[in-house]
Protein backbone atom coordinates (compact mmCIF):
# COMPACT_ATOMS: atom_id res chain seq x y z
CA UNK A 1 0.00 0.00 0.00
CA UNK A 2 1.50 3.39 -1.16
CA UNK A 3 1.45 6.06 1.97
CA UNK A 4 -0.72 9.24 1.00
CA UNK A 5 0.74 13.00 2.07
CA UNK A 6 -0.21 13.12 5.55
CA UNK A 7 1.43 9.69 6.16
CA UNK A 8 -1.85 8.19 7.76
CA UNK A 9 -0.80 4.75 6.37
CA UNK A 10 2.90 4.80 7.64
CA UNK A 11 3.65 3.84 10.98
CA UNK A 12 5.73 6.77 13.23
CA UNK A 13 5.90 7.27 16.62
CA UNK A 14 3.32 9.72 17.39
CA UNK A 15 3.26 11.88 20.92
CA UNK A 16 0.03 11.74 22.28
CA UNK A 17 -0.96 14.08 24.89
CA UNK A 18 -3.34 13.38 28.03
CA UNK A 19 -4.45 14.72 31.24
CA UNK A 20 -1.14 15.21 33.51
CA UNK A 21 -1.16 12.42 35.88
CA UNK A 22 -2.84 9.62 33.30
CA UNK A 23 -0.51 8.54 31.24
CA UNK A 24 -0.55 5.11 33.05
CA UNK A 25 -4.08 4.76 32.32
CA UNK A 26 -3.77 5.81 28.84
CA UNK A 27 -1.00 3.26 28.22
CA UNK A 28 -3.04 0.52 29.79
CA UNK A 29 -5.66 1.14 27.62
CA UNK A 30 -3.47 0.98 24.26
CA UNK A 31 -1.58 -1.50 25.78
CA UNK A 32 -5.03 -3.99 26.58
CA UNK A 33 -6.94 -2.87 23.34
CA UNK A 34 -4.40 -3.02 20.37
CA UNK A 35 -4.64 -6.69 19.83
CA UNK A 36 -8.22 -6.06 18.53
CA UNK A 37 -7.44 -3.31 16.92
CA UNK A 38 -4.90 -3.07 13.46
CA UNK A 39 -2.46 -0.50 13.11
CA UNK A 40 -1.16 0.18 16.45
CA UNK A 41 2.22 -1.60 17.54
CA UNK A 42 3.40 -0.08 20.51
CA UNK A 43 3.03 2.63 23.86
CA UNK A 44 5.73 3.64 25.80
CA UNK A 45 5.40 6.05 28.71
CA UNK A 46 8.35 7.67 29.96
CA UNK A 47 9.49 5.41 33.22
CA UNK A 48 10.42 8.90 35.00
CA UNK A 49 8.20 11.79 35.08
CA UNK A 50 10.11 14.66 37.60
CA UNK A 51 13.34 15.38 37.90
CA UNK A 52 15.30 17.66 39.78
CA UNK A 53 15.65 21.06 38.85
CA UNK A 54 18.74 23.05 39.90
CA UNK A 55 17.81 27.56 40.82
CA UNK A 56 21.22 28.77 42.10
CA UNK A 57 21.92 26.32 44.91
CA UNK A 58 18.37 24.95 45.67
CA UNK A 59 17.17 21.55 43.86
CA UNK A 60 13.48 20.85 43.27
CA UNK A 61 11.48 17.83 42.10
CA UNK A 62 9.11 19.15 39.28
CA UNK A 63 7.22 17.25 36.17
CA UNK A 64 9.33 17.05 33.28
CA UNK A 65 7.26 14.37 31.10
CA UNK A 66 3.88 15.25 32.66
CA UNK A 67 0.89 14.10 29.84
CA UNK A 68 2.85 13.09 27.69
CA UNK A 69 2.94 8.85 25.63
CA UNK A 70 4.56 7.71 22.74
CA UNK A 71 2.65 5.33 20.29
CA UNK A 72 4.08 3.39 17.27
CA UNK A 73 1.20 3.53 14.80
CA UNK A 74 -0.75 5.18 11.54
CA UNK A 75 -1.86 7.85 12.25
CA UNK A 76 -5.86 7.10 11.03
CA UNK A 77 -5.30 4.12 13.56
CA UNK A 78 -4.04 6.33 16.49
CA UNK A 79 -6.41 9.25 15.60
CA UNK A 80 -9.28 6.34 15.29
CA UNK A 81 -8.29 4.99 18.12
CA UNK A 82 -8.68 8.15 20.41
CA UNK A 83 -11.90 9.53 19.22
CA UNK A 84 -13.28 6.67 19.92
CA UNK A 85 -12.19 5.61 23.79
CA UNK A 86 -10.32 9.12 24.94
CA UNK A 87 -12.04 12.04 24.63
CA UNK A 88 -9.22 13.83 26.60
CA UNK A 89 -5.98 12.74 24.40
CA UNK A 90 -5.01 13.76 21.23
CA UNK A 91 -1.90 13.76 18.91
CA UNK A 92 0.28 16.37 19.02
CA UNK A 93 0.75 19.19 16.34
CA UNK A 94 3.36 20.68 15.14
CA UNK A 95 3.50 24.61 15.29
CA UNK A 96 2.49 25.87 11.77
CA UNK A 97 5.48 28.31 10.88
CA UNK A 98 3.19 30.31 8.09
CA UNK A 99 -0.59 30.65 7.83
CA UNK A 100 -0.58 28.65 4.51
CA UNK A 101 1.39 25.62 5.90
CA UNK A 102 -0.44 22.23 6.82
CA UNK A 103 -0.75 21.59 10.11
CA UNK A 104 1.33 17.83 10.53
CA UNK A 105 1.77 15.77 13.36
CA UNK A 106 4.60 15.67 15.63
CA UNK A 107 6.65 12.49 14.44
CA UNK A 108 9.97 11.17 16.18
CA UNK A 109 12.38 9.43 14.39
CA UNK A 110 12.61 6.00 15.66
CA UNK A 111 16.58 6.37 16.76
CA UNK A 112 15.33 9.49 18.74
CA UNK A 113 12.84 7.44 20.67
CA UNK A 114 15.58 4.57 21.00
CA UNK A 115 18.23 7.21 22.58
CA UNK A 116 15.22 9.12 24.48
CA UNK A 117 14.39 5.43 25.91
CA UNK A 118 17.87 4.60 26.96
CA UNK A 119 18.30 7.84 28.22
CA UNK A 120 14.86 7.81 30.31
CA UNK A 121 15.76 5.06 32.09
CA UNK A 122 19.19 4.98 32.81
CA UNK A 123 19.76 8.61 33.34
CA UNK A 124 16.18 10.37 33.62
CA UNK A 125 16.33 10.21 38.04
CA UNK A 126 20.34 11.11 37.97
CA UNK A 127 20.24 13.99 35.52
CA UNK A 128 19.70 17.56 36.96
CA UNK A 129 18.17 20.07 34.80
CA UNK A 130 19.43 23.65 35.09
CA UNK A 131 17.80 26.87 35.02
CA UNK A 132 20.35 28.50 32.94
CA UNK A 133 21.23 28.28 29.10
CA UNK A 134 23.73 25.60 27.74
CA UNK A 135 26.26 27.88 26.05
CA UNK A 136 26.65 29.99 29.93
CA UNK A 137 28.51 26.34 30.91
CA UNK A 138 31.01 27.26 28.42
CA UNK A 139 33.66 29.08 30.62
CA UNK A 140 34.99 29.01 34.15
CA UNK A 141 34.95 32.62 35.51
CA UNK A 142 37.06 31.53 38.43
CA UNK A 143 39.99 29.68 36.31
CA UNK A 144 39.44 32.41 33.87
CA UNK A 145 39.67 29.57 31.01
CA UNK A 146 36.88 27.56 28.69
CA UNK A 147 35.62 24.70 30.75
CA UNK A 148 36.35 21.21 29.48
CA UNK A 149 34.41 19.66 26.72
CA UNK A 150 34.11 16.01 25.97
CA UNK A 151 32.12 13.02 24.48
CA UNK A 152 30.57 10.34 26.15
CA UNK A 153 32.49 6.79 25.14
CA UNK A 154 29.77 4.13 25.14
CA UNK A 155 26.37 4.03 27.67
CA UNK A 156 22.97 5.43 26.98
CA UNK A 157 24.39 8.89 26.54
CA UNK A 158 27.33 7.71 23.85
CA UNK A 159 28.28 10.21 21.73
CA UNK A 160 26.29 13.48 24.04
CA UNK A 161 29.07 15.81 23.92
CA UNK A 162 29.21 18.54 27.23
CA UNK A 163 30.98 20.69 29.33
CA UNK A 164 32.73 19.65 32.82
CA UNK A 165 31.89 22.08 35.10
CA UNK A 166 31.86 22.10 39.25
CA UNK A 167 29.07 22.36 41.37
CA UNK A 168 29.33 22.08 44.69
CA UNK A 169 33.01 21.18 44.64
CA UNK A 170 31.72 17.67 42.43
CA UNK A 171 32.56 17.93 38.41
CA UNK A 172 29.79 17.25 36.89
CA UNK A 173 28.47 17.09 32.63
CA UNK A 174 26.60 19.30 31.93
CA UNK A 175 24.84 18.66 27.95
CA UNK A 176 21.80 19.52 26.71
CA UNK A 177 19.11 17.37 25.88
CA UNK A 178 16.40 18.01 23.09
CA UNK A 179 12.79 18.59 24.82
CA UNK A 180 9.79 17.02 23.70
CA UNK A 181 8.79 19.19 21.39
CA UNK A 182 10.41 19.85 17.38
CA UNK A 183 13.15 22.10 18.10
CA UNK A 184 13.21 22.80 22.00
CA UNK A 185 15.99 21.97 24.15
CA UNK A 186 16.87 21.20 27.63
CA UNK A 187 20.22 21.85 29.69
CA UNK A 188 20.78 19.05 32.23
CA UNK A 189 23.81 18.34 34.15
CA UNK A 190 24.66 14.49 35.07
CA UNK A 191 26.56 15.28 38.90
CA UNK A 192 29.17 12.34 38.51
CA UNK A 193 30.93 13.00 35.66
CA UNK A 194 34.22 10.62 36.70
CA UNK A 195 31.20 7.84 36.19
CA UNK A 196 31.21 8.23 33.01
CA UNK A 197 33.67 7.14 30.13
CA UNK A 198 34.32 10.27 28.19
CA UNK A 199 37.14 11.59 25.93
CA UNK A 200 38.52 15.21 25.93
CA UNK A 201 37.69 17.42 22.42
CA UNK A 202 39.87 19.75 21.68
CA UNK A 203 38.16 23.62 22.13
CA UNK A 204 38.64 24.61 18.81
CA UNK A 205 37.71 28.32 19.89
CA UNK A 206 38.88 28.84 23.38
CA UNK A 207 41.96 26.15 23.99
CA UNK A 208 44.52 28.45 22.02
CA UNK A 209 44.30 30.34 24.97
CA UNK A 210 44.65 28.04 27.92
CA UNK A 211 47.05 25.40 26.08
CA UNK A 212 50.17 26.38 25.05
CA UNK A 213 49.23 30.24 26.11
CA UNK A 214 50.02 33.19 23.17
CA UNK A 215 53.24 34.32 25.13
CA UNK A 216 54.79 30.93 25.27
CA UNK A 217 54.10 30.37 20.94
CA UNK A 218 55.56 33.77 20.60
CA UNK A 219 58.87 33.42 22.55
CA UNK A 220 59.09 29.96 20.85
CA UNK A 221 58.41 31.65 17.24
CA UNK A 222 61.16 34.11 17.60
CA UNK A 223 63.46 31.47 19.25
CA UNK A 224 62.66 29.33 16.11
CA UNK A 225 63.21 32.11 13.82
CA UNK A 226 66.64 33.32 15.35
CA UNK A 227 68.28 29.72 15.60
CA UNK A 228 66.80 29.10 11.79
CA UNK A 229 68.43 32.26 11.04
CA UNK A 230 71.96 31.01 12.48
CA UNK A 231 72.25 32.89 15.77
CA UNK A 232 73.02 29.73 17.94
CA UNK A 233 74.42 30.65 21.41
CA UNK A 234 73.57 34.31 20.47
CA UNK A 235 70.16 33.52 20.12
CA UNK A 236 69.24 34.28 24.02
CA UNK A 237 70.89 37.83 24.18
CA UNK A 238 69.36 38.65 20.60
CA UNK A 239 65.83 37.51 21.92
CA UNK A 240 65.63 40.45 24.68
CA UNK A 241 66.66 42.74 22.63
CA UNK A 242 63.82 41.85 20.03
CA UNK A 243 61.74 42.29 22.86
CA UNK A 244 63.16 45.68 24.23
CA UNK A 245 62.90 47.36 20.74
CA UNK A 246 59.71 45.88 19.89
CA UNK A 247 58.01 46.90 23.66
CA UNK A 248 59.46 50.44 22.99
CA UNK A 249 58.45 50.81 19.59
CA UNK A 250 55.39 48.35 18.51
CA UNK A 251 56.13 48.29 14.46
CA UNK A 252 57.22 45.18 13.01
CA UNK A 253 57.99 47.16 10.19
CA UNK A 254 60.03 49.63 12.22
CA UNK A 255 61.73 46.65 13.65
CA UNK A 256 63.02 45.41 9.87
CA UNK A 257 64.14 48.62 9.25
CA UNK A 258 66.42 48.76 12.64
CA UNK A 259 67.39 45.20 11.75
CA UNK A 260 69.18 46.31 8.02
CA UNK A 261 70.88 49.25 9.60
CA UNK A 262 72.49 46.70 12.01
CA UNK A 263 73.45 44.55 9.03
CA UNK A 264 70.94 42.10 10.22
CA UNK A 265 69.52 41.08 7.13
CA UNK A 266 68.29 37.45 6.84
CA UNK A 267 66.50 38.21 10.37
CA UNK A 268 64.86 41.44 9.16
CA UNK A 269 64.08 39.40 5.90
CA UNK A 270 62.61 36.41 7.81
CA UNK A 271 60.42 38.90 9.73
CA UNK A 272 59.24 40.53 7.39
CA UNK A 273 57.82 37.38 5.72
CA UNK A 274 55.57 36.48 9.10
CA UNK A 275 51.71 36.08 8.53
CA UNK A 276 48.93 38.10 10.08
CA UNK A 277 48.47 35.64 12.69
CA UNK A 278 52.58 35.06 13.67
CA UNK A 279 52.81 39.04 14.04
CA UNK A 280 49.58 39.24 15.56
CA UNK A 281 51.21 36.66 18.36
CA UNK A 282 54.89 39.23 18.71
CA UNK A 283 52.89 42.53 18.71
CA UNK A 284 50.59 41.06 21.80
CA UNK A 285 53.92 39.76 23.68
CA UNK A 286 55.70 43.17 22.95
CA UNK A 287 52.40 44.85 24.56
CA UNK A 288 52.65 43.11 27.75
CA UNK A 289 56.59 43.25 27.83
CA UNK A 290 55.68 46.64 27.97
CA UNK A 291 53.25 47.10 30.06
CA UNK A 292 55.09 44.32 32.56
CA UNK A 293 59.06 45.09 31.68
CA UNK A 294 61.72 42.33 32.12
CA UNK A 295 58.76 39.53 31.86
CA UNK A 296 60.59 37.27 28.95
CA UNK A 297 63.67 38.31 30.80
CA UNK A 298 61.90 36.64 33.96
CA UNK A 299 60.32 34.02 32.28
CA UNK A 300 62.76 32.46 29.75
CA UNK A 301 65.42 32.56 31.66
CA UNK A 302 67.62 29.89 29.40
CA UNK A 303 66.96 28.65 26.08
CA UNK A 304 68.74 25.51 25.75
CA UNK A 305 66.37 23.30 22.90
CA UNK A 306 63.04 24.13 22.04
CA UNK A 307 59.70 22.13 23.34
CA UNK A 308 58.97 18.82 21.76
CA UNK A 309 55.91 20.17 19.72
CA UNK A 310 55.87 23.83 17.96
CA UNK A 311 53.58 25.31 15.68
CA UNK A 312 56.47 26.77 13.50
CA UNK A 313 59.49 25.06 12.44
CA UNK A 314 61.88 28.43 12.88
CA UNK A 315 63.59 27.34 9.67
CA UNK A 316 62.07 27.32 6.28
CA UNK A 317 61.86 24.25 4.19
CA UNK A 318 62.09 23.46 1.32
CA UNK A 319 58.39 22.49 -0.08
CA UNK A 320 58.87 18.89 -1.12
CA UNK A 321 60.90 18.19 2.05
CA UNK A 322 58.88 17.76 5.68
CA UNK A 323 62.34 17.47 7.85
CA UNK A 324 65.06 19.75 8.56
CA UNK A 325 68.67 19.63 10.71
CA UNK A 326 69.96 22.30 12.15
CA UNK A 327 73.02 22.26 13.65
CA UNK A 328 73.65 23.51 17.25
CA UNK A 329 77.01 23.50 19.17
CA UNK A 330 76.70 20.58 21.24
CA UNK A 331 74.20 18.46 18.98
CA UNK A 332 72.01 18.42 15.96
CA UNK A 333 68.71 18.87 16.13
CA UNK A 334 65.88 17.70 13.74
CA UNK A 335 63.23 19.25 13.22
CA UNK A 336 60.17 17.39 11.33
CA UNK A 337 56.85 18.13 10.51
CA UNK A 338 54.09 16.50 12.03
CA UNK A 339 50.59 16.09 10.87
CA UNK A 340 47.58 15.69 13.94
CA UNK A 341 44.08 15.30 13.41
CA UNK A 342 42.35 16.14 16.36
CA UNK A 343 37.99 16.04 17.39
CA UNK A 344 37.70 19.48 17.99
CA UNK A 345 34.50 21.60 19.11
CA UNK A 346 32.98 24.79 18.03
CA UNK A 347 30.98 26.31 21.18
CA UNK A 348 29.61 28.56 19.04
CA UNK A 349 28.08 27.30 16.25
CA UNK A 350 27.86 24.10 18.77
CA UNK A 351 29.34 21.53 15.90
CA UNK A 352 31.84 18.98 16.11
CA UNK A 353 34.49 17.97 13.92
CA UNK A 354 38.11 16.77 13.22
CA UNK A 355 40.69 19.04 12.40
CA UNK A 356 44.53 18.05 11.03
CA UNK A 357 46.91 20.39 12.01
CA UNK A 358 50.77 21.13 11.17
CA UNK A 359 52.96 20.70 13.95
CA UNK A 360 56.97 20.50 14.28
CA UNK A 361 58.44 18.25 16.47
CA UNK A 362 61.85 18.59 17.20
CA UNK A 363 64.51 16.29 18.74
CA UNK A 364 67.92 16.19 19.59
CA UNK A 365 71.00 13.66 18.20
CA UNK A 366 74.31 13.69 19.48
CA UNK A 367 77.03 11.03 19.75
CA UNK A 368 77.75 9.06 22.59
CA UNK A 369 79.95 6.29 23.05
CA UNK A 370 80.00 5.25 19.50
CA UNK A 371 76.31 5.36 19.32
CA UNK A 372 73.61 7.62 18.31
CA UNK A 373 70.90 9.22 21.17
CA UNK A 374 67.64 10.89 20.52
CA UNK A 375 66.23 12.98 22.88
CA UNK A 376 62.63 15.26 22.99
CA UNK A 377 63.07 18.21 25.63
CA UNK A 378 59.83 17.28 28.39
CA UNK A 379 61.84 19.16 31.16
CA UNK A 380 58.97 20.97 33.35
CA UNK A 381 56.58 17.64 32.69
CA UNK A 382 59.42 15.24 33.53
CA UNK A 383 60.84 17.02 36.19
CA UNK A 384 57.29 17.16 38.07
CA UNK A 385 57.15 13.80 37.86
CA UNK A 386 60.81 12.94 39.15
CA UNK A 387 59.88 14.72 42.05
CA UNK A 388 57.01 11.91 43.18
CA UNK A 389 58.04 8.59 44.77
CA UNK A 390 57.42 5.62 47.06
CA UNK A 391 52.93 5.16 47.37
CA UNK A 392 52.02 8.26 45.56
CA UNK A 393 54.11 7.79 42.53
CA UNK A 394 53.11 3.70 42.44
CA UNK A 395 49.52 4.88 42.23
CA UNK A 396 50.21 7.86 39.61
CA UNK A 397 51.75 5.24 37.49
CA UNK A 398 50.23 1.96 38.02
CA UNK A 399 46.99 2.27 39.89
CA UNK A 400 43.73 0.85 38.42
CA UNK A 401 41.09 0.81 40.58
CA UNK A 402 40.22 2.08 44.17
CA UNK A 403 37.16 1.38 46.13
CA UNK A 404 34.37 4.91 46.92
CA UNK A 405 32.18 4.72 49.60
CA UNK A 406 28.58 6.45 48.71
CA UNK A 407 27.72 8.12 52.43
CA UNK A 408 23.66 7.99 51.00
CA UNK A 409 23.83 4.62 49.94
CA UNK A 410 26.40 3.39 52.28
CA UNK A 411 27.95 1.07 49.52
CA UNK A 412 31.17 0.68 48.29
CA UNK A 413 31.91 1.22 44.29
CA UNK A 414 35.03 0.54 42.04
CA UNK A 415 36.13 3.92 40.49
CA UNK A 416 39.43 3.93 38.37
CA UNK A 417 42.46 6.06 39.68
CA UNK A 418 43.63 9.12 37.70
CA UNK A 419 46.70 7.10 36.48
CA UNK A 420 49.15 6.93 33.85
CA UNK A 421 48.37 3.24 33.62
CA UNK A 422 44.76 3.92 32.60
CA UNK A 423 44.62 7.07 30.47
CA UNK A 424 48.12 7.91 29.00
CA UNK A 425 49.30 4.21 27.93
CA UNK A 426 52.23 4.83 25.99
CA UNK A 427 53.61 7.18 29.03
CA UNK A 428 52.53 4.19 31.69
CA UNK A 429 55.06 1.91 29.23
CA UNK A 430 57.69 4.12 29.15
CA UNK A 431 57.86 4.28 32.74
CA UNK A 432 57.61 1.09 33.61
CA UNK A 433 58.20 -1.84 30.97
CA UNK A 434 62.46 -2.89 30.96
CA UNK A 435 62.48 -3.33 27.39
CA UNK A 436 61.16 0.12 26.34
CA UNK A 437 63.40 1.41 23.48
CA UNK A 438 62.59 4.98 24.59
CA UNK A 439 63.02 6.19 28.29
CA UNK A 440 62.55 8.96 30.63
CA UNK A 441 66.10 10.29 31.60
CA UNK A 442 66.50 12.80 34.19
CA UNK A 443 69.55 15.18 34.23
CA UNK A 444 70.44 14.34 30.65
CA UNK A 445 73.12 17.09 30.25
CA UNK A 446 72.75 19.24 26.49
CA UNK A 447 75.26 22.03 25.95
CA UNK A 448 75.44 23.65 29.33
CA UNK A 449 72.08 22.84 30.57
CA UNK A 450 70.86 19.78 32.68
CA UNK A 451 67.04 18.62 30.91
CA UNK A 452 64.63 16.14 31.88
CA UNK A 453 64.16 13.86 28.31
CA UNK A 454 62.84 11.49 26.65
CA UNK A 455 65.67 9.67 25.14
CA UNK A 456 66.31 6.45 22.61
CA UNK A 457 69.77 5.15 21.69
CA UNK A 458 70.69 3.73 18.53
CA UNK A 459 73.72 2.45 16.04
CA UNK A 460 74.33 4.99 12.84
CA UNK A 461 72.70 2.08 10.92
CA UNK A 462 68.99 2.31 12.70
CA UNK A 463 69.09 6.07 12.52
CA UNK A 464 65.85 6.83 11.28
CA UNK A 465 63.90 3.65 12.95
CA UNK A 466 64.96 5.45 16.01
CA UNK A 467 63.83 9.15 15.31
CA UNK A 468 60.59 7.73 14.51
CA UNK A 469 60.06 5.57 17.30
CA UNK A 470 60.97 8.64 19.87
CA UNK A 471 58.96 11.10 17.54
CA UNK A 472 55.68 8.42 16.98
CA UNK A 473 55.97 7.96 20.74
CA UNK A 474 56.05 10.95 21.85
CA UNK A 475 53.47 12.06 19.95
CA UNK A 476 50.92 9.49 21.17
CA UNK A 477 52.14 10.49 24.92
CA UNK A 478 50.60 14.15 23.88
CA UNK A 479 47.72 13.18 22.24
CA UNK A 480 46.81 10.35 25.08
CA UNK A 481 46.99 13.09 27.89
CA UNK A 482 45.50 15.36 25.99
CA UNK A 483 42.25 13.80 25.39
CA UNK A 484 41.28 12.75 28.38
CA UNK A 485 39.42 14.84 30.80
CA UNK A 486 41.73 13.33 33.82
CA UNK A 487 45.25 13.59 34.74
CA UNK A 488 44.47 17.53 34.62
CA UNK A 489 47.35 18.43 36.52
CA UNK A 490 49.53 16.89 34.06
CA UNK A 491 47.77 18.30 31.34
CA UNK A 492 48.68 21.67 32.49
CA UNK A 493 52.53 20.45 32.82
CA UNK A 494 52.16 19.24 29.34
CA UNK A 495 51.59 23.16 27.75
CA UNK A 496 55.27 23.48 28.17
CA UNK A 497 55.68 20.15 25.74
CA UNK A 498 52.89 21.02 23.20
CA UNK A 499 52.45 24.27 22.54
CA UNK A 500 49.07 23.82 20.98
CA UNK A 501 47.89 25.55 17.70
Amino acid sequence: MLSDKLNTVDYHWFLVCTKPGHETELCALIEREKGKIRNILEVYCPTHTKVYVRRGDNEQRQPFFDGYVFVLATQGALAEFLRDNDSGAYIWYNRKRTPDEKAVACIIPESQIRAFRDYNENYADKVIVLERSYTDYAFNAKMDEPNEIVRVVDGPLAGCEGYICRFHKKKGLVFRVQGIMPGSWLTVTYPNASDLHVIRLHNAEGDRLSIGTEKGRAVDLLVGILQGCGYRERTQPMLYELMEHLAADLSLEALCKYLQKQEEKALADRLAKLTTKEAELLINLARYEHDTPGYVKENWPRITFRPFLTPTSGIEMEEDKNEVELQHKDFAEIIRKVDITEEVYYPSRQEDGKTNTAYYAHIGMREEMGNLVFFANWDDFLREYFLTAGKANEKLVSGKVQKVRNEVTLTETEKLIESFRNYAPTLYKVLTEPDSAVKAVPNFKVGEELLNVFAIRSSAQEKEAAKDQLIKTCVRICKEINTTNHLAVWRRYLRTVWLHN
